[in-house]
């Protein structure tokens, strides 16, 4: 009798904790440096069981049309949450998709998603994977159906919006806060930045030559002035991806993609938008080889030059410094299925 009170008081000890632990998680913290964010939750009011809600849903397959794809399909936490050694997306039925999948970090600064900026605010950026035909291939009406069906979500729904409606803007709106909270700022470069770490001698020169050769394009403390560039690779013939140009229909963004952040850059290769790039010493020597920009590169490319062996590796040691592995693998962010 005794040994079975203990074991209880042992369980409820560690709910109480586990519990506390994605409490005291929860609530938005700018790091130190960073702007205001763009989406703030203002309308999204944070709370633990939306935010769980938004976790389970993100990791469930049942989002795809045959219930085999989910959102961490292509978003692996270790990757931070982009898609670790696929050039390009996969969805059902073993289909292939057009770019490479983006990390999913730091998502409440940008002003718009996508390699091509056609989604514009952070709760209807699932849409796009949900509905697209070689990824998802679902509608939301599906999705809702699914969920309608299954007691647990039933619960879930209940549990965070204190009713049994389900509908597709509290899928959007927990999905937004799971994937909202996705925030690294706890690199060594970040340590650094604090003085509470030391860059070795590469590490620094890294540092110099990147503020003065990179940053144009990927400044701190975000790594991405969130613009849409030509960052100078030749079209991919086989896929004819004109990027921002097919959103906007102008002649002067095709071929233009998002700068994506260098946060955490080590764990998300492979690289560019349509990931022909395995390692980060090839991306360094595209941009190092200003002859074989395409016509249209961006004119900022320019400022990189000719960069020798050793300020090539310089570089590689400084990206180094952005990985945040606190961030990647942070147990509030990790498959709540297994």
């Amino acid at each position: 009798m005794l040994k079975s009170v203990y074991i209880i008081l042992i369980l409820l000890a560690v709910v109480a904790v586990f519990n506390s632990f994605i409490s005291d998680n929860l609530e938005l913290k700018i790091p130190k440096g960073f702007p205001a964010p763009v989406y703030n939750f203002k309308n999204n009011q944070l709370s633990t069981t939306i935010f769980e809600l938004g976790r389970k849903l993100f990791y469930d397959p049942i989002l795809s049309k045959d219930s085999t794809i989910s959102c961490a399909s292509c978003h692996q936490p270790f990757a931070a949450f982009a898609h670790i050694d696929h050039a390009l997306s996969h969805g059902i039925n073993g289909k292939i998709g057009t770019r490479n999948v983006p990390a999913l970090q730091n998502l409440i600064w940008n002003k718009t998603f996508m390699w091509d900026g056609g989604v514009t605010n952070l709760e209807n950026q699932p849409l796009n994977p949900i509905t697209h035909p070689a990824e998802m291939n679902e509608t939301l009406a599906g999705v809702i159906t699914k969920l309608q069906s299954s007691r647990q979500y039933q619960s879930g729904f209940k549990n965070a919006y204190n009713d049994t409606i389900i509908s597709s803007a509290k899928i959007l709106k927990a999905l937004a806060q799971f994937t909202g909270l996705l925030i690294s700022a706890n690199s060594k470069y970040d340590r650094f930045a604090a003085g509470k770490e030391k860059f070795s001698e590469a590490e620094k020169n890294g540092l110099g030559l990147f503020n003065s050769k990179c940053a144009n394009c990927h400044p701190a403390p975000l790594f991405t002035d969130n613009s849409y560039r030509n960052n100078g690779v030749a079209p991919d013939t086989f896929l004819n991806d004109i990027g921002r140009g097919k959103i906007t229909q102008l002649a002067s963004d095709d071929y233009t993609f998002k700068v994506p952040g260098l946060r955490n850059v080590e764990l998300t290769f492979p690289y560019m938008h349509d990931g022909r790039y395995k390692r980060l010493r090839d991306v360094i020597e595209h941009y190092a080889t200003p002859g074989k920009y395409n016509s249209n590169a961006d004119k900022s490319l320019r400022k990189i030059g000719h960069l020798t062996d050793k300020e090539k590796k310089d570089i590689i040691a400084f990206l180094l410094t952005l990985t945040d592995k606190d961030f990647v693998t942070d147990k509030k962010f990790t498959d709540p299925h297994n």
